[in-house]
């Protein structure tokens, strides 16, 4: 079991004390992922006294893990806490001593939320300038921050009469509190105070959508568009055999292939979308690592990616319809010479299917997880760059470019500690937000935020087909219209489970809906939202269930979240 260093600090006007003269707070949050910090940041402007609780040894979550490249779908529903994060980006790099390894005059931003020339926001963005920002916005607060203590899931949160009363790390620390927030990624906190959850992807029938379930054999329809059956450029050639001898399927199956058939169309299954590291990359050769070949290396893994390429029957060139033909990622370019890089094509960094068990795995479990994920992925890019098997324009593009010196500090790889936690448990609340809501055909009536992402879920198997050739399902990639409000009773549970509980994070939503809600930007503004409300409750000395919504939405209003927009 690896151990954690503590490194619990007070941020008080630049000022630290140590984290154990206090353990009694009006409000415990529990992960420091974006949405942790907004509900801390929250908490402490509305006056009250705050903790937040970081597992790990690194603020921010996927924001300062990688994640640069800002999704959102509509940033003009990007309001309080959120904007002013990418406000200080913007200020970060006003800055000419932020362009080390580029001049600023070079940078073109070609990502799918590009900042406009005299905006005061800026969307995509090193780790590192992440990780300021976010520093930056909390030592103007009082708020106290604690570094690597994880929950004691087993016995370490203490409920009386529905309420949560205290919560009790592995290391033994206890906090106290009147209201709290799990914003982790996985849902420790929620499921530890035995909290209704899903795992997995419900049926299409059970919420009347289309784009839930298995997603094989054929394109769903939905009310806009959908990529749906092979994702079209997230699978494999045609004809792309999978056993270990060829033709043989007394062979066995080739690493990562499921046995038997995807499932029923539209059925569900508790199985959910592939996790991968979004790797900092760079071409800069005084801060590039050359991608390197890990010690249990074993070339068999990669097969597929093998005959994926020996499948194309035209030039190599044409294997793929759009994007860098040759390369199997999205490499979207950040500042300063670096990379936010994603996903992309039949096989890539999507460890498709080795997931299933993370979102209720021990911590040791986990662990192992994580670090079969990055041993699959560092495997990978030493494939791509410099295996003789793959054609020579690809390790030429490859083998270019490498991990940061500058990034994560975490010795010599330059790999970040933050798995993609796409999906884990999610709240099973009175409300659950779905595809209809995503679509406006259900509007929620009590807005604390709202959504504007396509519906888009990652591939979540890989299997054999019919003909016995391989194919990945699970892709899902449905357009969202207009953007659409996320209901306040998404975030809380049922009142007869828990009254001071808030999870803006691993809220209610199915499957499909969650793929269009889990953006960062997002879960920021329902972090802020959650901590508002929770301090309303505090005050009002009521459950979170029974608030007055009025007197919530006039506060969020008050602090610049968006609500709603006009639709034309």
């Amino acid at each position: 079991m690896r151990t954690y260093l503590l490194l619990s600090l007070l941020f008080v006007s630049g000022f630290t004390i140590q984290a154990q003269q206090q353990s009694n707070f009006d409000l415990v949050v529990y992960g420091g992922t974006s949405a942790g910090i907004a509900s801390a940041i929250q908490a402490s402007r509305m006056g009250k006294s705050v903790v937040l609780i970081e597992p790990g040894e690194r603020l921010g979550g996927l924001t300062t893990g990688g994640l640069g490249q800002t999704d959102i779908g509509n940033k003009h529903v990007i309001g309080g806490i959120a904007r002013e994060f990418y406000q200080q980006i913007r200020k970060y790099y006003d800055d000419p001593g932020s362009w080390k390894w580029q001049k600023r005059e070079d940078y073109v931003d070609h990502g799918q939320t590009r900042t406009d020339k005299e905006e005061e926001a800026m969307w995509t963005f090193e780790p590192s300038a992440a990780l300021n920002a976010y520093h930056k916005m909390l030592a103007r607060e009082k708020i106290k921050i604690v570094y690597g203590e994880r929950l004691n899931r087993e016995t370490g949160v203490t409920v009386k009469n529905k309420r949560i009363v205290a919560v009790k790390m592995e290391n033994g620390s206890v906090y106290n509190g009147k209201m709290f927030i799990d914003a982790t990624y996985e849902g420790d906190l929620m499921a530890a105070a035995g909290v209704s959850y899903s795992i997995g992807r419900e049926a299409n029938s059970e919420y009347g959508e289309t784009l839930n379930g298995v997603q094989a054999n054929k394109i769903a329809p939905t009310l806009h568009w959908t990529i749906s059956r092979n994702g079209l450029n997230h699978n494999f050639i045609d004809r792309v055999d999978p056993y270990i001898v060829k033709g043989d399927p007394s062979s066995g199956l080739l690493p990562y292939i499921t046995k038997g058939g995807p499932g029923v169309d539209g059925q569900g299954d508790d199985k959910i979308q592939a996790y991968c590291f979004r790797m900092t990359l760079t071409d800069h050769p005084d801060n590039r690592i050359p991608f390197k070949k890990p010690v249990h290396y074993n070339e068999l893994n990669y097969e597929l990616l093998f005959r994926n390429y020996e499948a194309a029957t035209g030039p190599i060139e044409e294997m793929y319809s759009y994007g860098d033909k040759l390369l199997p990622w999205i490499n979207s370019p950040m500042p300063n010479r670096k990379t936010d890089t994603n996903n992309q094509k039949g096989f890539s960094t999507d460890f498709i299917g080795q997931n299933y068990a993370y979102p209720e795995a021990s911590y040791q479990e986990r662990e192992a997880i994580v670090e079969a994920h990055r041993n699959y992925q560092q495997g990978l890019m030493w494939t791509l760059a410099y295996h003789p098997r793959i054609p020579q324009k690809v390790r030429e593009a490859v083998s270019r470019w490498g991990t940061c010196k500058d990034e994560y500090d975490n010795g010599s790889d330059g790999w970040q500690q933050q798995l993609y936690i796409r999906e884990a448990r999610r709240l099973k609340g009175d409300y659950v937000m779905t595809q209809k809501n995503c679509e406006r055909i259900d509007v929620a009536g009590d807005p604390i935020g709202m959504g504007a992402y396509g519906m888009d879920s990652h591939h979540i198997q890989r299997y054999v087909d019919a003909n016995g050739y391989v194919q990945n399902e699970g892709n899902v990639e449905a357009h969202v219209k207009y953007p659409y409000p996320i209901s306040y009773r998404a975030i809380i549970p049922k009142k007869e489970e828990c009254t001071n509980l808030l999870v803006p994070v691993c809220l209610s939503a199915t499957h499909i809906a969650f793929g269009s809600i889990r953006m960062e930007p997002v879960f920021m503004v329902l972090g802020q939202s959650a901590a508002t409300a929770a301090c309303q409750a505090i005050d009002d000395k009521k459950s979170i269930q029974d608030i007055d919504y009025s007197k919530l939405r006039k506060k969020l209003l008050e602090d610049k979240q968006i609500l709603e927009i006009e639709i034309k």
